[in-house]
């Protein structure tokens, strides 16, 4: 595996590290968990790209959120910029949690 492969791995496995400690203030979830996250790329230059979702348009936490998944992921050291952009589309459904997300919420 080429270095340029393994920095960007490592990058990506802080990215995760960095959205699993941002939760919907009305779940006791993190983002990740929840399923509200559709693609994370990585480009040259470590600039990062995360495509996510929100439980609901009418979300309460639709600035919050979007907000502090950016800052966490600038807290990563090397991290050059960040980019965040929210879609409906496939809109949100339950099915999207991990095992884990349902279990914690009674769902299993």
């Amino acid at each position: 595996m080429s270095e340029t492969k393994e920095a960007e791995l490592t990058l990506r496995d802080k990215v995760l590290e960095a959205l699993k400690n941002v939760y919907d203030p009305e779940i006791p979830v993190d983002v990740y968990e929840l399923g509200l996250i559709y693609e994370i790329t990585i480009h040259p230059v470590n600039s990062v790209y995360v495509l996510m979702t929100l439980t609901s348009p009418n979300c309460p936490a639709a600035e919050t959120i979007p907000a502090e998944v950016e800052a966490n992921i600038k807290k990563i050291e090397g991290v050059n910029d960040v980019n965040v952009e929210i879609t409906f589309d496939p809109p949100y459904s339950q099915d999207m949690m991990s095992e884990a997300a349902k279990l914690e919420l009674g769902f299993l």
